[in-house]
């Protein structure tokens, strides 16, 4: 009996945290969207309208390949922002119109390689256009703005659009000096990822809220733990990925908890009565790990619903969902 009070006064604790800490994470969220929201807004706007501007008044937009996308490319493109920067400054002089140089890129091109869109911006900038996408569908478009004083000087960030909590400025000291296009290949992969893991949760959100009873992400989604209560126990998921380029997580623990007498009522067990078996602790389920690190999360989270009441029920690991596949 003392047993039995402890463990309803434990549950107590834990849940009086839970409520704590949500509450905390829910003022997190809406203070860092009303600092950010209203100025990254303004400056998505305006760089939306210089990207439709700057590619309405191209002459030619060409789509290239991985291997056309190179250095040399680059080399050509920045050349091209600084010959029309000095062509217009000649322009704008008491200078007679027949000093002005013969230029061999008076064209306006505009490059297209993957999901990212290159342009020649006013100021001898060069602007990236991120398209980011989920199951074939168009999600956010993201924006970065790079300047060098000639052509010969490094290029730095100017602007951008990409969200504070993925790691740009890191990338800049690291790649933009040294190795302009992989840096700008690798801002394209951390929206892309970040997109796709934010998406995945969204998505089991949405097919499976009914089932959820809480859900905790971090900015970057690459931690994640959700609470699966749709049967006589709880089922803890705590998901980290090994870094902001996986759409795969690496850390994974599914745990199976049963529940107390106060907690069980004849609301629960959509799925029927499941029993715990003669093992009254937690219940790791090694199947639905094995699920998570090869499926996407709403494939997993299926395959771990469909599965669950026969592992709890037999106290054993049914085989691996995957295997066959």
């Amino acid at each position: 009996m003392a047993e039995v009070d402890y463990m309803q006064e434990d549950d107590i604790h834990l849940d009086t945290t839970r409520a704590r800490f949500a509450s905390v994470l829910k003022r997190h969220a809406e203070l860092t969207e009303r600092l950010s929201r209203d100025s990254d807004k303004m400056i998505f706007e305006r760089l939306q309208r210089e990207f439709e501007a700057a590619r309405a008044s191209q002459t030619q937009e060409v789509c290239l390949d991985n291997e056309q996308w190179n250095d040399g490319l680059l080399a050509t493109i920045r050349e091209r922002v600084h010959m029309e920067a000095e062509r217009k400054a000649m322009q704008s002089s008491p200078v007679d119109a027949s000093m002005l140089p013969m230029c061999e890129f008076n064209d306006k091109v505009t490059y297209k390689v993957g999901n990212k869109v290159i342009c020649c911006l006013e100021g001898a900038r060069i602007g990236i256009q991120y398209d980011t996408f989920f199951a074939g569908e168009p999600r956010e478009q993201y924006h970065c703005v790079l300047e060098s004083k000639s052509f010969l000087e490094k290029m730095t960030v100017l602007e951008h659009t990409i969200p504070f909590f993925l790691p740009l400025r890191e990338a800049e000291n690291d790649l933009l000096s040294s190795n302009a296009m992989k840096f700008i290949d690798h801002i394209g992969e951390l929206l892309q990822s970040y997109v796709d893991r934010r998406e995945q949760v969204r998505l089991i959100k949405d097919l499976y809220g009914n089932q959820i009873g809480e859900l905790y992400h971090s900015l970057p989604y690459h931690m994640i733990e959700f609470f699966l209560e749709d049967f006589e126990c709880k089922v803890t998921v705590s998901l980290r990925y090994a870094d902001l380029l996986s759409i795969l997580p690496t850390g994974i623990s599914v745990v199976a908890w049963p529940m107390s007498q106060s907690k069980k009522s004849p609301a629960r067990g959509k799925k029927g009565k499941v029993a715990f078996g003669n093992n009254a602790g937690p219940m790791r389920l090694f199947y639905a790990e094995a699920a998570l690190r090869t499926l996407s999360l709403p494939e997993a989270f299926a395959e771990i619903v469909l599965n669950l009441e026969e592992a709890l029920e037999q106290n054993v690991q049914p085989k691996d969902p995957t295997a066959s596949t």
